[in-house]
């Protein structure tokens, strides 16, 4: 018989035993949990007309056509769960952890699965990440203005050993007007959410997270409330580079985009450049000269994050010279000033 686990136990089982989530394409589409399988008991359409003869008809109606769409599907779903997990070692759930979940449970069972149940569902997942999210005993925020390189530091950071969260890359976005540039699609609000929450949810609780300092939004996404509150308070590290070495970071980073998708990007920021600057950055993108360009840009960006940073506790903005530094050396530098003088 299948066992039923409440979210964290069933979350920490190991990751050989794939979790199947037999909600619709539609529903999986919207969210899910993370390192989630789409393994969907009904397409949306088979789905929506189980649920019109449900409320319409009666609930017997309902499982005779849900038995009429599975059946011919079923020597499929375990030759799929066979393919997924060769030692037959499986988490499901659905939607509630009611029939759904329960009815391939059963299939599988009967093909000699051992199948683990998520008691409660997606449902039970998306109240622990809007009503729970965990956070760590502390945070490190990595801040600069645009352009000296803070993702590339981060990553660093990473590679040193460190514990970190690249919000940016969750979000396929790199904060800017122009971070959709080279991305993938954004994801939905709720993955998002979800993805964010799988992180902290793995982070050892005791251990320093570094993230880079963000604005509450990036791009279209929003930032959990608990988790850019907890960011705003933490300790600023700032990353200090010249204006040329941020001009040719920017240049260099967005000079492979096409002409159109740049000029979108400073149109998008037009009212706050102002008319004049703006016809100016458009012209200089005009000939090519992305450097001339962003300097234009930068008067913004550089007046909107300084404003950001006021609104911090001045002695939680710990500044460091980086000009001329590589991306290594900022890192190793950051992470031994906090080891030597703010760790708790």
């Amino acid at each position: 018989m299948a066992r039923r686990l409440s979210l964290i136990p069933f979350l920490n089982l190991p990751e050989s035993q794939p979790v199947l989530d037999v909600r619709s394409p539609g529903e999986f589409a919207l969210g899910h949990i993370p390192g989630a399988v789409s393994f969907p008991l009904f397409s949306d359409e088979e789905r929506a007309e189980v649920g019109t003869l449900y409320k319409q008809v009666g609930k017997d109606e309902a499982l005779l056509k849900g038995l009429d769409f599975v059946g011919p599907k079923m020597s499929g779903f375990i030759r799929s769960a066979l393919a997924l997990s060769p030692e037959k070692k499986v988490r499901i759930h659905c939607w509630r952890g009611g029939m759904r979940s329960g009815s391939m449970a059963w299939l599988l069972e009967s093909a000699g699965f051992e199948v683990s149940l998520l008691e409660g569902g997606y449902k039970a997942f998306r109240r622990e990440v809007l009503d729970n999210s965990p956070l760590p005993r502390q945070l490190c925020i990595l801040g600069g203005f645009t352009g000296s390189r803070k993702t590339e530091i981060l990553q660093e950071i990473g590679r040193m050993g460190k514990h970190i969260l690249d919000l940016e890359a969750l979000a396929c976005h790199k904060g800017s007007s122009f971070g959709n540039l080279g991305q993938p699609p954004q994801p939905r609000q709720e993955q998002f959410e979800n993805e964010v929450f799988m992180a902290l949810l793995r982070h050892p609780e005791n251990e320093v997270l570094w993230l880079e300092d963000e604005s509450k939004a990036i791009g279209k996404l929003r930032i959990p409330d608990a988790l850019h509150a907890a960011m705003r308070e933490s300790r600023v590290y700032f990353v200090e580079r010249s204006r040329e070495e941020r001009l040719e970071h920017i240049a260099s980073s967005y000079g492979k985009e096409t002409l159109d998708e740049l000029k979108a990007g400073m149109q998008r920021i037009g009212k706050r450049l102002g008319g004049q600057a703006l016809k100016e950055a458009l012209e200089h993108l005009e000939r090519g000269e992305i450097r001339e360009a962003a300097s234009v840009s930068l008067y913004y960006y550089d007046k909107a994050y300084g404003f950001g940073l006021s609104q911090r506790q001045e002695e939680k903005v710990i500044r460091f010279d980086c000009r001329g530094l590589t991306d290594r050396q900022v890192a190793e530098k950051i992470t031994l000033m906090f080891a030597d003088r703010f760790a708790d």
